[in-house]
């Protein structure tokens, strides 16, 4: 936990820029009926039924002092995909910079092993070598800023029927580029004193 907090103490770095990652799934589904538009005084509304539609997967990437984040959606939320993210994260997003900060839980997937996979052990090596490594401890995926800024994505833009992959990706977009824009950024107090006694809150048996 410790390891953590310390790095959110870092000064912004352009060479070494922080990074929390994490993911969510969204239900697609459609509606059955066309809903009742609002009207003055009066809420849309729409039918109780409704057609579901798959799943898709969302990777937060958020560089909190950067006031910057990207929201990858894909079909599944495989090792394969993770790797992919983090590529585009290197060699796209954060291209001129020396080492990239990782956070991100400890998630099976959320692993050097996954570049291997996906790609020859030579762009997997120079991958790995684009990151520093730092994980969440177990019961401590909250301390992920990333995980707070899902937070705002799901009931900003995400609690709603959401009929397929291609609208989810548009309003995610119109939702990324609207705080992207602000370059809204997290509002951090946690030390690691308060940090202590909310995962003993959480976790008594610890």
């Amino acid at each position: 936990m410790e390891d953590v907090l310390a790095v959110y103490t870092r000064p912004r770095d352009p060479d070494r820029p922080l990074v929390c990652l994490d993911e969510t799934s969204k239900q697609l589904t459609a509606e059955t009926r066309l809903a009742i538009p609002m009207k003055p005084g009066r809420l849309a509304r729409c039918d109780y039924e409704y057609e579901r539609n798959g799943t898709a997967n969302l990777f937060m990437l958020f560089a909190p002092l950067e006031g910057w984040r990207h929201v990858q959606v894909t079909d599944r939320h495989t090792a394969l995909d993770y790797a992919h993210v983090l590529k585009d994260l290197a060699d796209a997003r954060f291209a001129a910079a020396k080492v990239i900060v990782l956070v991100h839980d400890n998630l099976a997937i959320h692993s050097k092993a996954s570049l291997y996979e996906a790609f020859p052990a030579a762009e997997a090596r120079r991958l790995v070598e684009r990151f520093e490594w730092r994980y969440t401890p177990k019961h401590g995926s909250w301390l992920n800023l990333a995980e707070s800024e899902l937070g705002v994505l799901s009931s900003q833009c995400l609690d709603r029927r959401i009929p397929d992959k291609q609208v989810l990706t548009e309003e995610v977009a119109a939702w990324e580029h609207e705080r992207n824009a602000h370059h809204a950024k997290a509002d951090w107090h946690f030390t690691t004193a308060n940090a202590r006694i909310k995962l003993k809150h959480l976790y008594p048996s610890i």
